[in-house]
């Protein structure tokens, strides 16, 4: 969308959808879950929910994959961090979902990937990486909603995007179904950048943070021109789960260098991480894959090596910020609720000018 005004983000160009479906491998799929019935037991309450899943590709368990984590503001959860710091890779695909959704998230991926890999729980076990963000503004988090067929259809829809020619949907679906951000409606964005060596990394984010009166869109500071948005009331104390991925050769301390910079790409949008938020970076790289057991044979990108990637980082998770907001729809949830989408046409009359 950004490309239709004119507006582009730092010098690289990016990949051919725009999304993390542009690494090699990798995929996204989403399981939204939306419903409106009567508090158990007459019903399942109300649900505005739902499950992403990032997959790098292939079985993750068996070829575990280099990866780091960055935190800017610990205020949420991200399982499986501590053996990422650990080992310097993960063994899982990831998953985001609700605060409150984790547990069943969490069950749900470690049965359906053990149902996959025999050896899973015979030789070794697995600790999934769940993330999460609250969406308890619009959906009704004291009742449980996510189930473990809807982890089941985000990770079939994953593995069914790999090599797709399309962006995936993004905005109010999946994960980002009750989130907000800058006051308007948030949820899921992703952006992609070609590197001059001819890797690919991409940002997807999981965005539910922000004041209104702080929005910076491609450089502009719009938040006070547009003005607080219609249903003003969602807390600015929210969070973002990032994750990075890339096709390159980088090991554990360099993912955990590129997972940092996802901040500064927040920043440039206008987060100041506030005390209650959760801002936690996740970074995989598939170009050091080596089977489980076995040390790699390719040597890692480092020092200033990596520098044209943590660019790419930054102008990347800026744009999936700013795709989060684009493709969201106005969503009303518990209590009534609701979230307004960023006016769009409004927006581009302020960016244009400012670009042109």
């Amino acid at each position: 969308m950004l490309a239709d005004w004119g507006i582009r983000i730092g010098p690289l160009p990016t990949g051919r959808t725009n999304s993390i479906l542009d690494v090699p491998g990798a995929g996204v799929g989403h399981a939204t879950v939306v419903y409106d019935e009567p508090d158990p037991p007459a019903g399942r309450g109300l649900a505005r929910t739902g499950v992403t899943v990032i997959d790098p590709g292939g079985d993750v368990w068996a070829a575990p994959v280099p990866a780091g984590v960055a935190v800017l503001n610990g205020a949420g959860e991200l399982t499986g961090r501590t053996q990422v710091d650990e080992w310097g890779v993960t063994e899982t695909p990831v998953f985001l979902t609700s605060t409150m959704q984790v547990g069943r998230v969490y069950d749900a991926a470690s049965e359906l990937l053990a149902a996959e890999q025999a050896r899973i729980g015979a030789e070794d076990v697995l600790i999934p990486l769940v993330g999460e963000c609250d969406d308890s503004w619009l959906n009704d988090a004291r009742h449980m909603h996510v189930t473990k067929s809807d982890v089941a259809q985000a990770v079939s829809a994953a593995r069914a995007s790999t090599g797709a020619t399309a962006p995936p949907e993004q905005g109010t679906v999946g994960a980002g179904t009750g989130m907000c951000c800058f006051g308007w409606k948030g949820g899921i964005g992703t952006s992609s950048r070609v590197l001059p060596d001819g890797h690919v990394l991409a940002v997807l984010l999981l965005t539910n943070f922000g004041s209104w009166e702080r929005l910076t869109f491609a450089g502009r500071r719009i938040g006070p021109e547009l003005g607080p948005p219609p249903h003003l009331g969602a807390p600015p104390a929210g969070s973002c789960l990032g994750v990075v991925l890339t096709d390159a050769p980088i090991d554990h301390h360099g993912c955990e260098r590129l997972a940092r910079r996802v901040g500064l790409g927040l920043a440039r949008t206008g987060s100041t991480a506030h005390h209650g938020s959760g801002e936690i970076f996740l970074a995989l790289a598939t170009g050091m894959r080596a089977p489980r057991g076995e040390v790699p044979a390719v040597r890692p990108l480092s020092g200033p090596q990596l520098d044209d990637y943590f660019g790419a980082v930054v102008d990347a998770s800026e744009e999936a910020v700013l795709n989060s907001l684009l493709h969201a729809t106005t969503t009303t949830g518990t209590g009534g609720r609701t979230i307004d989408a960023l006016p769009a046409q409004h927006v581009r009359t302020l960016v244009e000018g400012t670009h042109g």
